[in-house]
């Protein structure tokens, strides 16, 4: 039966190896395109937040891009006051993932939203002129 050991500890080292060269792509950037008639790009990153506070875009219709830079699901809606204007809605489902969809927005002050219970500190600002 001692012959068993070195042979576990060989398995157990060739484990770590194998995990270990895993683990590192979820520090990488993800990979996607965004559209060059993108109208409102807006990622998800870590830490559950948008990439910016504020946004704009120009009035009529906006072609909105979400791309999710973060590790969990988040479900994009475009609020005014409490209300969800139009029915776009854009769901990334974990890292690298991306939705887009159009919206017709006038001028005005609206909120780009996660949907999600516990990322409602995911309320940035969209400036529509």
């Amino acid at each position: 039966m001692r012959f068993l050991r070195p042979v576990t500890a060989t398995v157990f080292a060739a484990s770590l190896v194998a995990l270990s060269s895993c683990g590192g792509s979820s520090s990488s950037t993800p990979d996607y395109t965004i559209p060059a008639d993108a109208g409102l790009v807006v990622k998800a990153i870590p830490s559950i937040r948008w990439d910016a506070n504020e946004y704009t875009a120009a009035a009529g219709d906006i072609k909105v891009f979400l791309a999710n830079d973060d590790s969990v699901k988040h479900i994009l809606v475009i609020r005014q006051g409490d209300k969800v204007v139009g029915d776009l809605e854009l769901t990334v489902t974990k890292r690298g993932t991306v939705d887009e969809g159009t919206i017709n927005l006038e001028v005005g002050e609206y909120s780009v939203y996660c949907i999600i219970p516990g990322h409602g500190n995911m309320n940035s600002t969209l400036t529509v002129s």
